[in-house]
């Protein structure tokens, strides 16, 4: 009995041994593995530069100012609502512009600071009477002349003969090139038209008084003399002893001789004995 407790006994002192050499290899195992080659930390780097950065759509930008709907957005409403004036030959309300401009439904504040600006544009004639008080807007043109009296009136006032230019009467006036056609056909406007298009380039007074009807036979006449050929007609103005402009005679200038120079006689030098006036006589007569 003693001999098999023996071997029991050795039996589990050998299991005991070998299980703890096998923990010990399963411990030293990975330490004695190859290791995997890792990615380098530059070629990562590089990859993370080669892919694009998107930005962020919801990240403010502080660099500019946060688009609000006003600044100059506000002064393009009011440009286009100067132009819609300029094509306009009434006063408009301010409720008319605003419709025209799309913003009838905008904040209070906003249609308010449109009408403010208005008031006080430089192109702009507000007048806080019209409309039972509530105020109207027109087209301030250079000249504020909007029919063919006014036009007449203006140029009758004027100090010079400069005439008037149509364009800056265009500006304000819509049927201004009509009017100006008709008023030139009654002879009280002069008018200086363009070659290309026959429209109205500057305008003067005119006095229909000064016009002449001129009988169609005479006229005819008129244009039936034909006038001698240029050549022709220097030839017999030579003959008549007309000289042409770009031949005539200048005016000989008789040349003079030259004024001889006389030397003068030279001067003596300064006295030093004066002490001796009365004593010493004077000879420089002598002096040739």
């Amino acid at each position: 009995m003693s001999s098999n407790h023996d071997q029991i006994s050795a039996f589990k002192a050998g299991l005991a041994s070998a299980s703890q050499k096998l923990n010990k290899r399963t411990v030293a195992a990975p330490m004695t593995s190859t290791p995997s080659p890792a990615p380098s930390q530059a070629s990562a780097s590089s990859r993370q530069d080669l892919k694009r950065k998107r930005p962020d759509p919801n990240a403010t930008v502080y660099s500019q100012p946060a688009d609000t709907g006003t600044g100059k957005y506000i002064m393009t409403q009011v440009a286009y609502a100067v132009n819609y004036l300029k094509s306009k030959a009434t006063p408009q309300k301010i409720e008319d512009l605003l419709s025209y401009l799309s913003l009838q439904n905008r904040q209070q504040e906003y249609r308010e600071a449109i009408s403010r600006i208005l008031r006080t544009h430089d192109k702009v004639i507000y007048d806080p009477k019209d409309f039972d008080g509530k105020g109207s807007f027109a087209f301030r043109p250079k000249h504020n002349i909007r029919n063919g009296d006014q036009l007449l009136g203006f140029l009758q006032s004027q100090t010079t003969a400069q005439g008037l230019a149509v364009k800056e009467l265009a500006e304000g006036w819509l049927d201004a090139e009509s009017v100006i056609r008709k008023l030139e056909n009654e002879h009280r406007l002069l008018v200086v038209r363009n070659k290309k298009d026959d429209h109205a380039r500057m305008v003067w007074p005119d006095d229909p008084t000064l016009t002449q009807n001129i009988h169609p036979e005479f006229r005819d006449m008129w244009h039936k003399i034909k006038l001698p050929d240029p050549e022709t007609l220097r030839t017999e103005l030579e003959k008549s002893g007309l000289v042409p402009a770009d031949k005539a005679q200048q005016p000989k200038v008789k040349a003079t001789a030259p004024e001889k120079k006389t030397k003068k006689a030279r001067k003596s030098g300064k006295t030093t004995n004066t002490h001796m006036v009365g004593i010493l006589r004077d000879y420089s007569h002598l002096k040739k």
